[in-house]
This record gives structure tokens, C-alpha cells and sequence, in this order.
């Protein structure tokens, strides 16, 4: 499929089989994630993956929006790896690099038939403490995946896009 097209057909999926992802399905989306760019190249992203019974339920815990989901990736940004914007006073790239790390994983794993949802829908201060994340990193995206469900489908607002004549500016 023409990157395009993958692009296009990806929708967050909100419904999701209780089908495991294969191991092999896995390591090649958790390579996606490995090979994604970053600033300075310093790949401060930090993945977490879910998948026990205990692990899912705190979770769900502090998350509504994991969707029965049976794997829950959580991609975190360890500050003291970031890289800062000398000319710019507290700006650094975390959440920038870890973004792309999850755009990554989410359409590596459309493509292997894989849904996915960008979750951002959270009280991070709870969710860090609930997963033990250290005090070094952030929460930068939640991400249940899994195969979608028979009754998975977009959202309408899937179909709804902007012209790029509203958002492209030529200088």
C-alpha cells in the first residue's frame, strides 16, 4: 500500500477483539518505534508495554479510554535525555520525539492490520504514579492496540478535514 493510503485509512480504533498481537507483529512495531527520528538523534523516548492482567487493570485504573484493548503501549520522554533549545529557555523536544515514536508505531502497526488509538485523555500526575514511572520521564502518549473488533469503525469526525488551503501558507 502507497504511504498515502495507509495514512488515510488509519482511524482510531475504539473497539478492539480480544485477539493478542503476535510477538513478531510486536517486535516489528516496537522497530518502527526504534527507528524514528529524533532530535539530535538522542531518543529520549522510553516504551512501556502492557499486556498482563495486572498491568491492564491499573491501567484502566486511572484510563477510560483503553478500550478493552489487550495490549497498552505507554510512551514516556525521559527529560535527562531530551534535547534543549539553547536559544530558547525552557524548550525541549520530549514531547515532540515522542510523538513521532507513537506516529510511528501506530501506522506500522495499521499496516499490519493493527488498530490503534492516540490516547491523551488522562490525569498524568495519577497515571505516572499508578504505572511507577520514574521522576525523571513523562507520560507523553497512552496507546491501546490491538486487532479492531467486527463493530470497530471510524468516528465521523475521521472524514473531516480541513482544506490545505486553510492551514498551507506559500512565502
Amino acid at each position: 500500500m502507497e504511504f498515502i493510503e495507509l495514512a488515510k485509512s488509519r482511524y482510531s480504533v475504539r473497539s478492539f477483539s480480544g485477539k493478542q498481537i503476535e510477538s513478531e507483529k510486536l517486535k516489528k512495531i516496537l522497530e518502527a518505534a526504534k527507528i524514528s527520528p529524533t532530535a539530535a538523534n538522542r531518543q529520549p523516548q522510553k516504551i512501556y508495554v502492557l499486556q498482563s492482567e495486572q498491568a491492564l487493570r491499573q491501567i484502566n485504573s486511572v484510563c477510560q479510554c483503553i478500550f478493552g484493548a489487550p495490549t497498552v503501549i505507554i510512551i514516556t520522554a525521559d527529560e535527562t535525555q531530551t534535547w534543549k533549545n539553547p536559544f530558547s529557555v525552557n524548550y525541549n523536544t520530549g514531547d515532540i520525539d515522542c510523538s513521532i515514536v507513537c506516529t510511528h508505531l501506530m501506522l506500522q502497526a495499521w499496516e499490519l492490520g493493527i488498530g490503534s488509538c492516540w490516547v491523551g485523555y488522562f490525569d498524568l500526575a495519577k497515571a505516572e504514579k499508578a504505572m511507577n514511572i520514574p521522576a525523571n520521564e513523562k507520560i507523553v502518549a497512552i496507546l491501546p492496540l490491538g486487532y479492531p473488533s467486527e463493530n470497530a469503525k471510524p468516528s465521523p469526525m475521521h472524514y473531516s478535514r480541513k482544506e490545505s488551503e486553510e492551514f498551507v501558507t506559500y512565502l
